[in-house]
């Protein structure tokens, strides 16, 4: 599939990036002492091009359609659920729901491609609250059955891309976090990651939904099935198209604008991670852009994540998807924004950098609470 993919410019600069570290290091704490948090704040700084990043209107947005492969009973739930949990978002009953509420994350719910009507009795014209009806011709029924045919045309799967590129442009912030919500998806996963990261397809299918062990064996004959349909593909799109999802094709384009806007791609789990793993496969530098929440309990996550030579925040055993997880780590990106933006440096806040340095050893692994750091009477 020919479809041109505009070059990402390498944000990682080594003036921005030694002005990063260089007042990361200059905090009041031993160097290094955050941990992690530092790496995080170094990257936000980086994708915003700033030494004071701040997260702006970040916008919550799961994307749904359903997958012609789940009549093969991949799943444990039946297709409808897929709406029913659409409608769920909807009336804000959903995890992803109530955790966008705390945090105060703008919830938008994208149809890819959802067999159900969610405008039915409505006027021409009218929308609903929270809701982008973004449909590909053809595909209002969700993909095809990828153990037959391929999932998608190629002109479907280049419609869903475009579809997530328009959507990213017109939404205000910085910041997306991506969601997610298509009974069979975890399949559809599952061959992405098998295909594009030429895994064994027993190692990348997991229980999804709930499958017992033997359901899990089922689902993964059934995805061998696919693997052999399609095994002359290699280019990612192609990939893409034959066993992907319109939801995940549709992530792919958000993920690739949201990139190349340079705002922050806060990802969540399994499903929205293959999303990137074809968008890395078109544009590598995609992975300067994203942070990734937390390592999902479906077991292909860990071969993702390690392919794309990443490590997640969060370790929670989480496997709901919806963007869940994406909310749950949020907080961490504030908090090593605060930290770049508020924390006081040695010179200002009239701390002994060489007394720190000394308690920091005298604590061992740099306790800084434990050390009890001194302040000079003349700050």
């Amino acid at each position: 599939m020919n479809t041109t993919i505009a070059p990402l410019v390498d944000i990682a600069t080594p003036a921005l990036t030694t002005a990063l570290q260089h007042k990361l290091d200059n905090k009041t704490k031993p160097l290094g002492s955050l941990g992690r948090l530092e790496a995080l704040a170094l990257q936000l700084g980086q994708i915003l091009g700033t030494e004071t990043p701040t997260l702006e209107q970040p916008q919550m947005v799961v994307f749904a359609a359903d997958h012609g492969l789940a009549a093969r009973g991949v799943s444990a739930f039946p297709s409808d659920v897929t709406w029913q949990m659409v409608e769920n978002f909807l009336a804000g009953g959903a995890a992803v729901s109530v955790l966008a509420r705390q945090h105060g994350l703008a919830l938008t719910v994208v149809d890819c491609g959802v067999k159900h009507d969610f405008l039915a009795g409505l006027s021409a014209g009218a929308t609903r609250p929270g809701l982008q009806v973004r449909k590909v011709a053809g595909g209002e029924g969700g993909t095809a059955d990828s153990s037959a045919q391929a999932a998608m045309t190629p002109a479907q799967c280049r419609q869903a891309i475009d579809h997530g590129r328009a959507l990213v442009q017109v939404l205000p912030g910085n910041t997306l976090l991506l969601g997610e919500m298509g009974i069979g998806n975890t399949s559809s996963a599952s061959l992405l990651l098998a295909k594009l990261a030429g895994l064994d397809i027993a190692q990348c299918t997991g229980a999804g939904t709930g499958l017992d062990a033997a359901a899990v064996l089922r689902k993964t004959e059934i995805l061998r099935e696919v693997m052999q349909r399609h095994a002359a593909l290699s280019d990612p799109l192609d990939v893409l198209a034959a066993v992907g999802g319109l939801e995940i094709a549709t992530m792919v384009g958000a993920i690739l604008q949201a990139a190349q806007e340079r705002r922050v791609v806060l990802v969540d789990g399994f499903i929205t991670t293959s999303a990137v793993l074809v968008a890395h496969a078109l544009a590598p530098q995609v992975l300067q852009r994203c942070v990734f929440a937390h390592r999902s309990g479906e077991r292909g996550h860990e071969f993702m994540l390690q392919h794309l030579g990443v490590q997640a925040l969060l370790d929670l055993g989480l496997r709901l998807g919806e963007g869940s997880g994406a909310a749950l780590a949020w907080p961490l990106l504030q908090s090593a924004c605060a930290i770049l933006r508020e924390m006081a440096n040695f010179a200002s806040a009239g701390v002994s950098e060489k007394l720190a340095e000394s308690q920091a050893q005298a604590a061992g692994e740099g306790d800084v609470a434990a050390a009890d750091l001194s302040v000079r009477s003349d700050a």
